[in-house]
């Protein structure tokens, strides 16, 4: 049988129009391989020069870093208008509410605050006034953004039924999470903070805030109506922007004395912005647990690292 496969593919060659006319297909070869090359070569010299570029001047695909663009804004007869309005530049003297009249005695109280602040996995069922909260919130709206966008939006939740909907949907995530998606030393590594993908205190605190950043906005359109056919807005550093809203968020709330962990519920973020009914230009950056801890709440003995690994000095 191999003998008869020999035979036959030794036949097919001798008779193929590729032995017939190989002095002539040759040299068509040769002449694709070099214009091949040659343009590889063009190509990878021009992207090359265009990596060099980008990463000096901190470009990625041609586009600064921090915009998340939504859409071809740059044409010959662009003429851009800023999408704040414009505004008078008022004095400032400086911080006039401070947490004490000496300076370093401030920084040491706010110290404190901060540093007694621990991620707490058990809530108790103690109620919390929402007037608190909100104004924590309040307070993490005053955080500092890109051009000024305010790229964020808190939704807080209380309602029994939406925070069993946000509960079934994490926990079904984290499970596929913690035995299949997570690699083997992100779970061990997580050991030690005794966490899995039983959320109880998703339902057990009072409260839960989810944090959204705005990927982009829309400019205010004639009548006043944002979003009715307006054009968008881009958001510049929008993670970024956000994120500082929720450190704010975090300090304003161990400030009023409630307790919090950040959560950042994995492959969760579009299911749970359907839940809420939020527009497609916002995705969820964080959720926050926050209430008081239960009276048999436990966290582990961390110790923070001291100033000297933290700060280098110039």
């Amino acid at each position: 049988m191999a003998s008869y496969l020999e035979d036959l593919v030794d036949s097919l060659i001798s008779s193929s129009a590729l032995v017939a006319y190989w002095n002539y297909i040759f040299p068509v070869l040769v002449g694709l391989y070099l214009a091949i090359s040659l343009y590889d070569k063009h190509r990878y010299g021009r992207n090359k020069k265009l990596r060099i570029t980008e990463a000096a001047s901190g470009q990625k695909d041609g586009k600064l870093d921090g915009i998340e663009y939504v859409g071809e804004l740059e044409h010959a007869d662009y003429d851009p208008m800023p999408a704040l309005e414009e505004k008078p530049h008022i004095p400032y003297a400086g911080a006039t509410v401070t947490l004490a009249k000496d300076p370093l005695e401030a920084a040491d109280r706010f110290y404190a605050i901060a540093n007694d602040r621990r991620s707490v996995r058990k809530f108790s069922s103690r109620p919390v006034e929402a007037a608190i909260v909100e104004r924590c919130i309040q307070a993490a709206g005053t955080a500092p953004s890109g051009a000024h966008t305010e790229p964020w939006t808190f939704c807080l939740v209380s309602d029994a039924t939406i925070k069993e909907n946000i509960r079934e949907i994490i926990e079904a995530e984290e499970f596929v999470n913690y035995t299949q998606r997570m690699a083997k030393q992100w779970v061990t590594d997580l050991r030690p903070i005794r966490t899995n993908h039983v959320k109880e205190y998703l339902t057990e605190a009072p409260y839960l805030i989810l944090v959204f950043k705005q990927t982009y906005g829309y400019k205010s359109a004639p009548g006043g109506d944002d979003a009715g056919g307006a054009a968008k807005k881009q958001h510049y550093y929008n993670e970024i922007s956000t994120s500082i809203a929720t450190g704010m968020l975090l300090c304003a709330l161990q400030s009023a004395g409630l307790s919090s962990l950040v959560t950042t519920p994995l492959n969760c973020g579009p299911a749970l912005r359907l839940l809420l009914e939020r527009p497609p230009n916002e995705k969820l950056l964080v959720l926050l647990p926050v209430g008081y801890p239960a009276d048999d709440c436990t966290v582990p003995d961390l110790h923070r690292k001291p100033l000297n690994d933290i700060l280098v000095r110039y």
